[in-house]
């Protein structure tokens, strides 16, 4: 079985003993794989043990031989991520506008906010971003109840001010 070279960044006692302190778990099992690959066993074996793939074993032993004690841990959190579609400012006309009356006069909707980001940014934007937004912004997507078209308006407007009548009593 192939063993991988882990140089002595750190002594094998003291590799056991961070695997054993570490309360994050990435950092845990990282810290567990690099002790077991420096107490010389195959990697093979590390990844039966640790449940991880051998691909993985070796990148976290490159990881460990590149920077050394600083290479262990999880990377994701320094992850910055993609930057926002709209920027504080543009964030802040948006919030302004939706204060206010779509561009067509009716009501904002995901597609007239997708429309003016689109705008905005200079290129086409799907609609769900358009209801993210509004929801980032503290908005949600309006829509009129739904009116009955065949209704008598007469008779609605005589049953709002009267009522119905009511039964007499037996």
């Amino acid at each position: 079985m192939r063993r991988l070279h882990i140089p002595p960044h750190l002594p094998v006692d003291e590799l056991e003993q961070r695997y054993r302190r570490a309360t994050d778990a990435v950092a845990r099992s990282q810290w567990q794989m690099v002790w077991l690959l420096a107490g010389g066993r195959p990697t093979a074996e590390v990844a039966r043990v640790t449940g991880y793939s051998v691909n993985w074993v070796r990148e976290v032993a490159k990881r460990y031989r590149d920077d050394g004690p600083a290479g262990i841990g999880d990377r994701r959190h320094g992850n910055p991520g993609a930057p926002p579609l709209l920027a504080a400012a543009q964030q802040e006309r948006l919030r302004a506008a939706l204060a206010g009356p779509a561009p067509d006069g009716g009501i904002w909707t995901c597609r007239t906010v997708a429309a003016w980001i689109g705008d905005a940014i200079g290129r086409p934007v799907d609609p769900a971003r358009g209801w993210e937004w509004m929801r980032r912004l503290g908005f949600t997507p309006q829509r009129p109840r739904p009116r009955e078209t065949r209704a008598d308006p007469h008779a609605q407007e005589a049953f709002k001010k009267g009522g119905s009548p009511r039964p007499s009593p037996p």
